[in-house]
This record gives C-alpha cells, structure tokens and sequence, in this order.
C-alpha cells in the first residue's frame, strides 16, 4: 500500500506564496574549506530555506533538503563551488514550487595565533556566519565573521595623564632640580602612576559580499586584515613580556568605537573582493552599564544599510 504524500497531494486550504519555507538549527559537522588551507572540520548550525511559490502546493519536501545537507556533510567539502550546487540542487528538487534557495551556515573557526613577543601560540575561536542565496539564476555568498579585540579610550587617557601631572607636580613643586633617576623611579612607582585609561574588550561583527575574484571563502584573510587594522586582538597564550606588548600596543592605538569603525571602513573600501561590507563596532564599556556602538556600511546603492 503506498504511503500518502500529502505535501504533494493536497492542496493548500488557503492560497498563498511564501518567501521561505524550510528548517532551521541543523546540528552538524561539516569540512570548511577556506583561503588556501586545508579543509577544516567545524561543529555547524545550519538554515536551510526554498521559497513556495506555487500558491496552491501544500507545502514543499523539507526531507529533500535535509539529505543534500546531510551529503554535503558526509562525502564532500564546503566551499563555494558545493554552496553553488547544493542551492541548485534545492530548486532542482522542487522545481514545481520553487525558484530561489537560501542556506546559512553558523560556527566557530578556530586558528593558532601567535603571542606577540614570546612566540607562544594558543587556539582562538573566530564565530563565522557564511550565506548563500540562489535567485532567478544570480548567486551571491556573504561572509561575516565576528574578531574581538581591546579598545582604550582616548578621553580616559587624558584624564589619566593629567592626574599624573599633577601628582608629579605636587611631588616635586619644592625641587629646582631632580635627577634623571629619581624621575625614572617616581615613574615606576604606584605614587607615580596614579591613573591608568579604562579599556575593555570589543568586538567586531563584518559582514561582506563576496565576488567572483574570490576562489574559496575568505575567513583568515578577513580575520588578518581586521586584526592588522585595530591593532589590539585579543591573545591567546601569553606571558608577561607578551603582557606588556600589548599594554604598549593599547596606548598607541587609542580609540572610540568611531575611531575603530572608520579604521575598519578604510582598509575595507581598498579590497576588490568585496563588492559590499557592513560593519558593527561594539565596546563592551567598563566606565558604564551600557555599551558604544558605531555602524557603517560600504555606501553603495541598493547595498547594505546601517
């Protein structure tokens, strides 16, 4: 006795078009391909969507969709050629109901990064979202990935620098003179350094389109190129001469979000191999409750807004 297939047998009881018909948080493993490395496996989050554009058809196969995953999973790689087919593989399967294919992909990216001094190295994990999307024929894959970093503030500095002068002067308003050590000593002393900025721990979230100039999925150059820009990631094994690099590296490269944010809008409006970026600043405050946010996006029209 066949069994009844009821997405395809019945009829809609109310007539409609949807945008996206689909499943989300799909728990998998999956080989990520990515620059010129070799694949690496990730523990991934997928979405995986068709439109239903038959305003009659019940409902579309969500098993069709799940097994060319699941394949995906299991006998190959993902990189943009296997995103490129799995979404025509979705249209191809629903061919009678839909014209556009949509999958997100969310995990963590993990690479070595090397301390800054001591050359010790240690994991970071970098969360990555990449997007493809098939529609009347154009494909198009988005790559966003998330990098932390430490952001001092420049007013905190100031303030800081102007209660050390003051200390100073008060420490030393009776002495004509004072000798090169006694000042190299006051410096290095608690009564001397009387203030230190505030700081915090930030992160970035970048979003970019990519082009047809990109071979395979850009992430440990999009990674490299925000690190190289803000100066201040975090680290991952670090000793003490590690400790004070990067204390060096917070004093010369103070910053607002707006100062992070248009850094960032720079460097990105120099790559040919996005054709679009959108960008998100956030400074998780350590002077206040709340945090600082900036946002900026490429500019062009019918891109990315704020």
């Amino acid at each position: 006795m066949a069994m009844p297939d009821i997405a395809n047998s019945a009829q809609a009881q109310t007539e409609g078009k949807l945008d996206r018909v689909g499943m989300s948080n799909i728990e998998l493993p999956i080989m990520v391909q990515t620059d010129d490395c070799p694949p690496q496996q990730v523990s991934a989050n997928a979405e995986v969507f068709v439109n239903l554009g038959d305003p009659q058809a019940k409902g579309i196969h969500m098993s069709r969709l799940y097994l060319q995953l699941d394949e995906l999973s299991t006998e190959s790689e993902l990189n943009i050629s296997t995103l490129t087919t799995l979404l025509q593989g979705f249209i191809t399967s629903h061919h009678e109901l839909s014209q556009r294919a949509f999958v997100k992909f969310s995990f963590d990216y993990h690479l070595r990064r090397k301390s800054l001094i001591s050359e010790k190295r240690g994991w970071k994990a970098y969360p990555v979202i990449i997007i493809g999307q098939l529609f009347e024929g154009n494909f198009e894959v988005e790559l966003q990935v998330d990098v932390p970093y430490s952001s001092t503030c420049p007013c905190s500095a100031a303030l800081a620098r102007q209660l050390i002068q003051k200390a100073f002067s008060q420490k030393y308003e009776q002495q004509t003179e004072i000798s090169k050590d006694e000042i190299v000593a006051w410096l290095g002393s608690t009564k001397g350094i009387v203030a230190t900025p505030h700081s915090q721990r930030s992160i970035v979230e970048v979003k970019v389109k990519l082009n047809s100039l990109n071979q395979s999925f850009p992430i440990i150059e999009l990674i490299d190129l925000i690190e190289k820009t803000l100066k201040t990631p975090v680290q991952a094994a670090v000793k003490r001469e590690d400790e004070q690099e990067f204390a060096l590296l917070n004093g010369q490269n103070l910053m607002f979000c707006e100062d992070a944010a248009r850094h960032l809008q720079h460097s990105l409006h120099q790559e040919t191999k996005f054709d679009d970026f959108w960008l998100r600043v956030n400074h998780y405050e350590s002077l206040h409750a709340h945090d600082a946010v900036a946002m900026t996006t490429k500019g062009i029209k019918g891109g990315y807004s704020a």
